[in-house]
């Protein structure tokens, strides 16, 4: 097994029962998958075997990857500015809502079309969140839409600037 990945993720500051079922699905499943199959390395600490804990959180308005040891003593943190996510993040809000609102009318055909637009909404950000994250933390295109996901799932937490 390779030792470039994340054995865990915590999500700082998230207060799960405060979000819908349907995004709550979506963080279960990240996590899942991550746990499942992940692909992850600091670049700065490439001598430093994995695998890695990542505490991810939104602090005054910036992604915080903080990358830990399996042990986890704190190795490197990374801000990314918030902004270039935002318009990805409602519009990933939008598709909640809507899905919310076809479950409840019952609409099959709506919800898959949903579903069709939610995985191309996911790997625009997986490709938003790699080209973001290059030079600073390797990951693959499956890591990168789950990390995504979760942080639609945070950005749930936090205000509207």
């Amino acid at each position: 097994m390779t030792t470039a990945r994340l054995a865990r993720v915590v999500l700082d500051g998230e207060a799960p029962t405060s979000l819908a079922p349907c995004i709550m699905a979506d963080r279960d499943q990240a996590v899942a998958d991550l746990a499942a199959e992940n692909h992850f390395q600091p670049l700065a600490h490439v001598d430093s075997p994995g695998p890695y804990i990542l505490h991810l959180m939104i602090r005054d308005g910036r992604l915080v990857f903080d990358v830990r040891t399996g042990a986890d003593i704190p190795m490197i943190a990374i801000g990314l500015a918030l902004g270039p996510f935002r318009g990805l993040i409602k519009d990933y809000q939008m598709l909640v809502d809507s899905h919310i609102m076809a479950v409840r009318e019952g609409r099959e055909a709506r919800i898959q079309a949903i579903d069709m637009g939610r995985r191309g909404l996911h790997n625009e950000g997986a490709t938003l969140m790699r080209d973001r994250l290059a030079g600073k933390i390797e990951i693959d295109h499956d890591t990168a839409r789950r990390l995504f996901t979760l942080v639609c799932v945070l950005h749930q937490k936090v205000p509207a600037i």
